[in-house]
């Protein structure tokens, strides 16, 4: 049986609902995010397609992907993973896109990076060396870590360039999931941006 990861976004944080960039502040999830979390097992359990759980769960160390992955029940089975943790935003930390483009016209994170902060180029690496894991491990996974993340890993999953990413939104608290079609030279996207879990 071919490997499928599973990718879950965090749940809301008070700056991802007000559209702050929050790479490494370690913010908790808000009243919201918690709620929302609690009901990813209701989404997992659809998405795992009777299949038993995964049996390597990884998370991001920041505070709202690991409360997130507790929340959905693998706290006690997670591995802390620095290199899940969200694009460092630099001197964009905490300011949204809006206010960037008032001092940078124009700006766009995956093609432009942040000053002070991480590249496309730069996450592309870190969600290699989690994909080059993933596939030694051979087994379902399970991915607690952060939108923009997420997104370059998707693309790099795909072999596409980091900056392919920027084609994927990923909502707060969505489920996605990775695999392959006939077999393992041909990687996809099996689901993506399910939140069909938070409205049952």
């Amino acid at each position: 049986m071919l490997p499928i990861i599973h990718l879950i976004r965090h749940g809301e944080t008070d700056w991802s609902a007000a559209q702050q960039h929050t790479g490494r502040a370690d913010l908790p999830l808000n009243a919201d995010g918690e709620r929302a979390a609690a009901r990813i097992p209701i989404g997992l359990a659809r998405n795992l397609d009777g299949r038993p759980p995964p049996p390597l769960v990884l998370t991001s160390p920041l505070t709202r992907a690991r409360r997130t992955c507790e929340l959905a029940g693998f706290g006690d089975q997670a591995d802390a993973l620095p290199d899940l943790m969200e694009w460092d935003y630099g001197d964009y930390e905490g300011i949204t896109t809006t206010e960037i483009h008032g001092r940078r016209p124009g700006w766009r994170l995956f093609r432009d990076g942040c000053p002070h902060g991480e590249s496309a180029e730069d996450v592309g690496r870190r969600v290699d060396r989690v994909i080059a894991r993933l596939r030694r491990a051979d087994t379902d996974a399970l991915l607690f870590a952060h939108g923009h993340l997420l997104r370059v890993l998707a693309a790099r999953w795909l072999g596409l360039r980091p900056e392919s990413g920027e084609l994927l939104m990923l909502s707060t608290a969505a489920i996605c999931a990775l695999g392959y079609e006939h077999d393992r030279s041909e990687p996809v996207i099996r689901r993506w941006n399910d939140t069909a879990h938070l409205g049952a």
